[in-house]
């Protein structure tokens, strides 16, 4: 355990954020997401974690990319399906009570949405089980600390 660190964040998944440089994608993917069958990324487990518990213990580490039009995406309904409000109400305050409330949430069509997360980073296999769960955050720059 470290002070600061959200212990929601294992060493594996901290490990693995630290690695990523500023433009890399982080898929936060719900349950039923095919994560492993995209082979060539980093895939973190992190079972019984919902994504909305995720975004609060990773957003205060990790800077998003304010170089880009929406650095948060998340998958819209296939046709004759609809989204749960409350999913993406969740995220946007999740974003908002960790100071990211000023980047636009952007939506992407399945498939599109699956071929970005193949060209990820990383992608965090979480124990979220509502419908459009999925979430892909763009890292920016990390200030300097002096």
């Amino acid at each position: 355990m470290l002070k600061g660190i959200s212990p929601l964040i294992s060493p594996e998944l901290l490990s693995a954020m630290y690695r990523m440089g500023h433009g890399d994608e982080l898929v936060l993917a719900d349950a039923h997401f095919p994560a492993e069958t995209f082979g060539s990324n980093v895939v973190v487990r992190a079972d019984g974690i919902t994504v909305e518990q995720l975004l609060y213990a990773i957003l205060p580490l990790f800077e998003l990319d304010a170089y880009v039009d929406s650095p948060i995406v998340t998958m819209e309904a296939v046709p004759g399906d609809t989204l749960d409000p409350a999913v993406e109400g969740s995220y946007l305050e999740a974003f908002k009570n960790t100071g990211n409330g000023d980047f636009k949430l952007s939506r992407m069509e399945r498939f599109a949405f699956y071929e970005r997360a193949k060209k990820a980073f990383l992608i965090v296999q979480t124990g979220e089980t509502r419908k459009y769960g999925n979430i892909i955050l763009k890292k920016g720059v990390t200030p300097c600390v002096k």
